[in-house]
């Protein structure tokens, strides 16, 4: 009962299932959630077959579930509490992007993000605050360089982030003398399959990348990168030199930033931009 406990959103692939397996090894008792029941157990399976006889298969209990609707996650919160009476970090790792010219795009397109990538960090972090006040815990959001650069083409993907970092900004101010910890990570391009499962103007998933995903910055080197700045109590990281220059650029050359992000995305592969 005295072991730490974090709970993770978004764990059945990509940084999800590697801040799980960073978890683990570390000797937290892991508590997952996801849509996929067979992606869950993938990532346990992952776990267990990397930690060398030291993860144990109990150290985990799975939640199948959407961040997008409030029981679930109350669900995915009492779980923990249940098997573990405590709660000591709470990563909001869910999420979904999109791919698509404003005009073109489906109001319904960005509410399913919002609700996802906004709303689920709210519901998870709304039932998951008595604990993790009493262990004075970290709630994380896994944001994204969006979160703070409008993206062309990714309008609702760079609201949700921006509305993520908001909220957990003003949680990070209000909770200066609790003892809570708050951290905003900010990968960059990583390779994962959000650009794979993201919605296009439709709401049709894309099932294709307009990135090479094997040129990326690995999972497994974003989850360890995150989990030392849980550590080390950081309020932000922003990770790749080229997600560094866009927040330092954007500050202050707005227009400059504006027009370098133009470019780079119209010369994605099938574009929207012609």
């Amino acid at each position: 009962m005295n072991q730490r406990v974090v709970l993770i959103t978004g764990a059945s692939s990509g940084i999800g299932r590697a801040l799980a397996i960073a978890a683990a090894k570390r000797g937290y008792m892991v508590g997952l959630m996801a849509r996929s029941e067979a992606g869950l157990q993938e990532t346990i399976a992952s776990c267990v077959s990397q930690g060398s006889g030291n993860i144990q298969s109990d150290q985990f209990i799975s939640t199948v579930g959407d961040v997008s609707i409030e029981a679930d996650c109350a669900r995915f919160i009492q779980n923990a509490v249940s098997a573990w009476g405590r709660i000591d970090v709470l990563i909001n790792n869910a999420g979904i992007s999109m791919r698509g010219i404003f005009a073109d795009t489906e109001v319904s397109v960005l509410q399913r993000l919002m609700d996802t990538n906004f709303w689920g960090t709210v519901y998870c972090t709304k039932s998951a605050m008595p604990w993790l006040l009493e262990s004075k815990g970290s709630v994380v959001g896994i944001s994204s360089i969006a979160g703070f650069k409008g993206l062309p083409a990714r309008t609702g993907y760079s609201a949700s982030k921006f509305a993520m970092q908001g909220f957990l900004e003003s949680l990070r101010c209000e909770n200066l003398e609790t003892g809570l910890h708050v951290l905003i990570a900010c990968p960059g391009y990583t390779e994962s399959n959000i650009r794979k499962t993201a919605l296009d103007a439709k709401g049709s998933q894309q099932n294709e990348s307009p990135l090479k995903e094997n040129k990326l910055m690995s999972a497994e080197a974003v989850a360890e990168a995150t989990w030392d700045a849980i550590d080390r109590k950081r309020y932000y990281l922003i990770l790749t030199l080229q997600g560094k220059m866009a927040v330092l650029i954007n500050k202050l050359f707005p227009k400059l930033a504006d027009r370098l992000t133009y470019n780079v995305i119209k010369k994605e592969p099938n574009s929207p931009f012609k």
